[in-house]
């Protein structure tokens, strides 16, 4: 179904609102966090900088119900529309990842904070 072996046995994985279609994140998949993000319901990925599945949430609470899940046409990228759960996607506690615009050759902050990682992640 999906070609883990194309690209080292990672797939990206986006996540879209699938109310919205906001684009909130990517992330990567293998294959056991794909079968387990169909099995649950609940969107998992492999995390490279931990080497290990990550749940989405399960430190914030902030968990994303799949709604759909769709493959592009070379079989080796994953789009999940998901319901998100907690408001916020992005660890630094943004609704999206992609909450900084380009403008010349500055980011500008675009999005409004959802939640304080500080108090989320006690960091």
């Amino acid at each position: 179904m999906i070609d883990f072996d194309k690209s080292g046995g990672l797939v990206p994985a986006i996540a879209q609102d699938a109310d919205t279609g906001e684009v909130l994140m990517m992330a990567w998949m293998n294959r056991e966090a794909f079968e387990e993000t169909l099995r649950s319901g609940k969107a998992c990925y492999f995390s490279r900088s931990r080497n290990r599945l990550w749940r989405k949430g399960e430190e914030s609470g902030h968990v994303q119900e799949v709604r759909e899940v769709l493959v592009d046409c070379d079989a080796d990228t994953v789009l999940l529309k998901v319901r998100q759960i907690g408001g916020a996607a992005c660890h630094e506690g943004y609704k999206s990842c992609f909450f900084r615009k380009i403008e010349g050759e500055a980011l500008r902050v675009i999005g409004e904070r959802v939640f304080d990682p500080k108090q989320v992640y006690g960091k």
